[in-house]
């Protein structure tokens, strides 16, 4: 592949601005303006025009940068927010929107359960914080696999009347996004998000899905996503309110 046609399908270059550094995916296709996009996991896109130089597109996001610097940090705002815990009896912990102590118990066993308002962890050692840690991820992990995948079915039933397939789900733990998709039938989901209300789980489900079809977030984007969940608003601010 030439440095031509690398530079036309899209690449990142950096841009300094002051002690700030700011990525951006440059694209070049058939459009008549500059569109320069901030997006809420802090992500920058330009999209340019084919007859424009690198280095004019390069100058306008250099000039624009005291904008973009000022659209990342009000969206940061709204990033999922993941304390760091000290998994000790007493902390407070969230399952698909409600509150529950952790209570740990030291015994022979290594399990954790769901019991009334608290979540029992069972372990050798109850002052081995590392391993208390590892026992609560593992449940929120399966936990989170057998909720998102209920959650799924129920909101791919509204979507799939738009002709949007029923996607695989993968899993990861991130600090910057809520959920991620590929394109290619593929949605990624972040296990914190087993902690948030389930109307606020199906927002970020149904969100992604839509992305399936339609990739960017153009008018027509969120004219689908209105389609199939008319109250997304309501459960997108209620889901950038919700703290861990």
């Amino acid at each position: 592949m030439t440095a031509g046609q690398i530079q036309r399908d899209g690449r990142l270059h950096k841009i300094e601005f002051g002690s700030e550094r700011i990525d951006c995916f440059v694209r070049f296709g058939q459009r008549n303006r500059l569109r320069i996009s901030v997006h809420p996991d802090l992500r920058v896109t330009v999209d340019a025009p084919a007859g424009k130089s690198l280095e004019d597109v390069l100058a306008r996001v250099k000039r624009r940068a005291g904008w973009i610097v000022k659209q990342r940090t009000f969206f940061k705002q709204f990033m999922p927010r993941l304390p760091e815990k000290r998994y000790v009896s007493g902390e407070t912990f969230y399952y698909l929107g409600r509150q529950y102590r952790l209570k740990v118990v030291q015994n022979s066993g290594g399990s954790v359960k769901l019991i009334g308002r608290f979540i029992w962890v069972h372990t050798p050692n109850r002052h081995e914080r590392r391993i208390v840690k590892r026992l609560v991820q593992r449940w929120y992990r399966e936990h989170a696999v057998a909720a998102f995948e209920r959650r799924l079915d129920i909101c791919h039933e509204t979507a799939k009347r738009y002709g949007i397939s029923r996607p695989l789900i993968r899993l990861r733990r991130m600090t910057r996004r809520w959920g991620s998709s590929n394109g290619r039938k593929v949605i990624l989901l972040n296990t914190e998000l087993v902690k948030a209300p389930i109307h606020c789980i199906d927002y970020v489900i149904m969100h992604e899905m839509c992305h399936l079809k339609i990739t960017d977030h153009s008018r027509g984007f969120y004219r689908l996503l209105s389609l199939c969940m008319s109250d997304w608003e309501r459960r997108k601010a209620r889901l950038e309110q919700f703290g861990f």
